[in-house]
Parts: structure tokens; sequence; C-alpha cells
């Protein structure tokens, strides 16, 4: 009687045990394909996203389809480890980027659409002289244009598609302001 209690009390462990891995294997999975949560910090992407904003950034979609201009992305900042830079997609592979008495030029035409960044640039930066973006080259800039190291900056500079995390999906927090994040 005692020996067949003991296997029921290792069965049911090892079915809990089971269960648990299974649970560790999936947020594995989910978290390194799928999506993950991000935080804002600072004011680069006002009015946005806003500092202390939560986000799930989908790091599915980039796998089927190419990145397009306006998206909201994630990607590492190379010069400081576990620290994610959030910018929006300005030029894509193939363009010529510059930047002419505060407003960006796409192939040489003014980027019209460029209603994210509502004040005029201060600093060309970089993009004072065209920048012809490679193959697998995007250049990103902040919402907020003059308070936001991006691709004018040469510690940020060109994005190679490699380095892209994913695109920024949901907000989650502040409560008040949960939602889908508008791209375009």
């Amino acid at each position: 009687m005692a020996r067949q209690e003991e296997r029921g009390i290792l069965r049911e462990l090892g079915g809990w045990l089971l269960y648990i891995l299974i649970i560790i294997g999936l947020t594995y999975l989910i978290i390194t394909f799928v999506g993950q949560r991000t935080r804002v910090s600072g004011s680069s992407m006002e009015t946005t996203l806003s500092d202390g904003d939560n986000l799930i950034v989908d790091k599915l979609s980039y796998r089927f389809q190419e990145p397009k201009r306006f998206d909201i992305i994630v990607f590492p900042y190379q010069h400081e480890e576990n620290t994610f830079y959030i910018k929006r997609i300005i030029g894509l592979p193939g363009e010529t980027i510059q930047v002419v008495d505060g407003y960006t030029y796409v192939n040489g035409e003014l980027l019209s659409s460029d209603v994210y960044g509502a004040e005029v640039m201060n600093s060309a930066g970089m993009a004072a002289e065209p920048i012809l973006l490679g193959e697998d080259e995007y250049f990103v800039l902040g919402d907020n244009r003059n308070h936001s190291s991006d691709s004018r900056d040469p510690s940020v500079g060109v994005l190679k598609r490699e380095h892209l995390v994913g695109r920024a999906w949901v907000r989650i927090y502040p409560f008040d302001r949960v939602g889908v994040i508008r791209h375009e």
C-alpha cells in the first residue's frame, strides 16, 4: 500500500515537473522569436511614445515581411550592453537620405509625409551630406528630432537589417494609453 502511494506521489511530481518545463520552454520560445516587453526611456519619440511607456515588441513579422517607412523599431545600442533604442524608419535600402535646412529628403525629394517630426531639425549631423543606404541598411530618426540620438549621430549611424529586433506593437502601460501603436 505504501509503495502504491509512493508511486502516485512520484507520478504527480513528475507530471508537475513536466508541466513546469513545458511552460519554461514555451516562454523561452515566445520571448526569443515572437515578442518581448520593453520600456521607453527618454523623450526621443515624443509625442508618439513617452518616457516610461511599456511596450510589446513584435519580433515575428520581420521574419515574413520587410520593414517599411515609418515603422517604429527597436534595435540594440552598439556602445552599451543591454541598451535598446526605439526610433522610426525614415530611409529604406537603396535610398539616398539627406537633411537640408532641417528637413528630410529621400532621393532628393522632400519627405512631405514626415508628420512625426513636428519641429525643424536643428542639426543634420551625418545627414548634412547625402547618405546612400546599402541593400540591407535603414536610416532612423526619433520623432522628437531635436532631442534624439539617431542615424544622424555617428554613435548610432545607419542600421543593418540584422540589428532590427522588431517593431513596436502594443503599449501595455500606462493603462490609460493601452493600445496598438500607430506606425503610419
